[in-house]
């Protein structure tokens, strides 16, 4: 425990050195930093789905650097500007946690997950939330959104009894999207949403995430295409755009095989 506290000890002394003498750093403010902070987490997250844990341990510095410049430049303003520095950010959560885990520092009994979650959301609106979903942030990716509120709202009781009821409700948006795709273009977009929010909340029930299902899709598809076209590029001849669909589906179908061994999750 001392040489992790030394460690933080010594970042935060780095940043207040930094805070003072680089020109740089010296130019932050809490506005400028936002976007930085953002690539650092999707960042952190291309380590964690590439299974690097490497570069997890380097992300992860990176985004506690954040956090701590936050802190700096926040602790930088008086009282009258809601000044405040790390150690109230550290017993805010420190708090927090206390106060929604009392199953473990109270007399509340939960021996399971779900439990525990809808505890947590009952203790949300005890402090004076007034909606479950205000922990939603509105400038989530749609897909991620659209999971966070699906289990928010189930800690309240606010979900199907089993996934074959989900399932039915897919396929039961499935087929008002396809009566609306040739007869009313905008109804046709709200009903793909409705499908796609459906095959969402099936996933939660599959403990499957989606927002990392269609990632790993992603990074597949740019993988084998560009394999693809190295190996088109290499063979010489045709181009992509002088092939046929079904020459290139030769070449995709000999990619897919060359990189499925990659592929395979350790």
């Amino acid at each position: 425990m001392e040489e992790k506290l030394a460690a933080f000890e010594r970042l935060l002394k780095i940043m207040e050195e930094l805070r003072e003498k680089c020109p740089w750093d010296r130019k932050q403010t809490l506005e400028s930093l936002r976007h930085l902070t953002i690539e650092e987490t999707y960042e952190l997250s291309e380590a964690i789905l590439d299974n690097d844990i490497e570069e997890v341990q380097k992300e992860t510095g990176d985004l506690l650097l954040h956090m701590v410049f936050y802190a700096q430049i926040a602790s930088e303003r008086s009282a009258e500007e809601g000044g405040w520095d790390i150690a109230d950010s550290l017993n805010g959560i420190c708090d927090k946690l206390v106060d929604r885990h009392p199953h473990i520092y109270g007399d509340v009994e939960a021996n399971d997950e779900e439990t525990v979650k809808a505890n947590w959301e009952q203790l949300k609106l005890k402090e004076g939330k007034k909606s479950v979903l205000e922990g939603v942030p509105k400038g989530l990716p749609s897909l991620v959104k659209a999971y966070r509120m699906q289990d928010k709202v189930r800690g309240v009781g606010f979900d199907w009894d089993n996934e074959h009821q989900v399932w039915d409700k897919v396929e039961e948006e499935l087929a008002e999207f396809k009566a609306e795709l040739d007869v009313d273009a905008e109804r046709a977009t709200d009903e793909f949403g409705d499908v796609l929010f459906a095959l969402v909340n099936f996933a939660r029930f599959k403990d499957i995430n989606p927002d990392e299902a269609l990632e790993r899709t992603n990074r597949r598809f740019r993988n084998r295409f560009q394999h693809m076209e190295n190996e088109i590029r290499k063979a010489g001849g045709k181009s992509l755009a002088e092939m046929t669909l079904a020459e290139m589906d030769v070449h995709w179908n000999a990619a897919k095989k060359a990189l499925a061994k990659d592929e395979m999750r350790p």
